[in-house]
């Protein structure tokens, strides 16, 4: 009784006190502005998304509408996207650029992760002064580069046919190592008595790598992958350098190609549907791959 009694007249104090000195009304308001602020961002962030989803089922194939949504529905979008491949043949270019994507996202996790174990766990004449070189480098935006990547693809005849899928291959994967440092970071973190007392077992520096250090950074394999493959599926400054007629287009050359004032007004609805398919692959890349993202170093060593 004597507590319930407390209790009370500390509520009773608090109710009568200034709202700046109320701790209590202060967190309730706060939490309620958090929720409506995160609400009102939840909303800017969904809305582009779902008009994006309903204008790929919209019957009016070109920009202009009455509404802000569409008001009658098809699904002849995604068919015609599909089987109108006279204009443009984007089942072609989702094909060419999942292909390109894929042998990228191989090589460039690889090379990565090579490069970053070679810099965290061993020792050599000039380590520093590479890393330094990279770190420079690094600081200088890859589309200054462009234009000698070009004339080099060029000179080896890689501009035409089939050689522009292999130079995109090149192009994305060839400096990929050079992005090792938050790699090497994670890297730095397993201690290096688990290297120990591998070689003490006797592993080799090979098995070391696959069967220590590759399941520990789990988490960071993931992430690099997924920005691997992210690259080459999403960009078009390089492959508009090196692609130059449609045959050899990805998919953001076609979209960028349905936006054009030749294609605009019958081709805007098919936009849409293909930038909704060309999501799926990345959804469904990062719905496998969520469950690592928890997944960390565990085992620890004793001592």
């Amino acid at each position: 009784m004597e507590k319930s009694a407390r209790s009370a007249q500390a509520e009773s104090a608090s109710t009568r006190l200034p709202f700046w000195k109320n701790q209590r009304a202060r967190r309730i308001l706060g939490d309620v502005l958090s929720y409506v602020l995160l609400s009102v961002l939840t909303i800017i962030w969904i809305l582009p998304i779902v008009w994006v989803v309903l204008e790929s089922f919209n019957t009016n194939p070109g920009p202009y509408n009455e509404t802000f949504f569409p008001t009658s529905y098809t699904f002849d979008n995604y068919v015609k996207l599909f089987t109108d491949t006279h204009i443009l043949n984007f089942p072609s270019m989702f094909l060419r650029t999942l292909v390109i994507s894929i042998i990228v996202c191989s090589i460039s996790t690889f090379f990565v992760l090579s490069v970053a174990f070679c810099m965290s766990r061993l020792r050599f004449r000039f380590r520093k002064a590479f890393m330094n070189i990279v770190l420079v480098l690094g600081m200088f935006p890859g589309i200054m580069s462009v234009v000698v990547i070009y004339f080099i693809l060029k000179s080896l005849g890689l501009t035409q046919g089939i050689g522009v899928t292999i130079a995109l291959i090149l192009v994305y994967s060839a400096g990929a190592g050079a992005g090792f440092y938050v790699m090497k970071g994670y890297m730095d973190t397993i201690p290096l008595s688990l290297d120990e007392a591998a070689y003490l077992d006797g592993c080799t520096r090979w098995q070391v790598f696959t069967k220590i250090i590759l399941p520990i950074c789990k988490p960071m394999l993931v992430f690099q992958a997924l920005t691997s493959f992210l690259g080459p599926w999403l960009d078009f400054v390089m492959a508009r350098a090196i692609s130059r007629t449609q045959d050899n287009y990805t998919v953001a050359l076609g979209l960028y190609q349905m936006l054009s004032r030749e294609y605009l007004n019958d081709w805007f609805s098919r936009f849409a549907a293909a930038a909704v398919i060309i999501s799926i692959p990345i959804a469904v890349l990062f719905i496998i791959m969520q469950r690592f993202y928890q997944e960390s170093m565990s085992g620890a060593v004793k001592g």
